[in-house]
């Protein structure tokens, strides 16, 4: 396992949920980062975890071979891989992300 990857598995790893974004989750710097954010919050998700892709090129490259995903953001809940934005929509339509997160619905 490479440097990044040991970081990135680090991160995930050590935090309940984990969102990996371009930007932060206060100045999300493209619209499926700013998505990804609002639905956690709506959600309820207190304990968020952001990494900013932007600001190390390694992990923004090395993310998308860690889960074998090819675009960001990326979700991670308890150290499972979500998904990304569209199934993130999804699974909140359906109730499904309340559930994964662990907060009522």
């Amino acid at each position: 396992m490479s440097d990044v990857q040991k970081r990135i598995d680090d991160l995930v790893k050590t935090n309940r949920v984990v969102l990996f974004m371009k930007g932060t989750a206060q100045f999300p710097m493209c619209g499926f980062s700013g998505r990804a954010v609002q639905i956690l919050k709506a959600c309820g998700v207190s304990d968020l975890k952001t990494f900013n892709v932007l600001e190390d090129e390694g992990v923004r490259h090395g993310i998308k071979e860690y889960a074998n995903w090819p675009t960001i953001p990326q979700l991670y809940v308890n150290g499972e891989f979500v998904g990304g934005s569209d199934i993130m929509t999804e699974m909140y339509q359906a109730g499904e992300l309340q559930q994964t997160v662990g907060v009522a619905a």
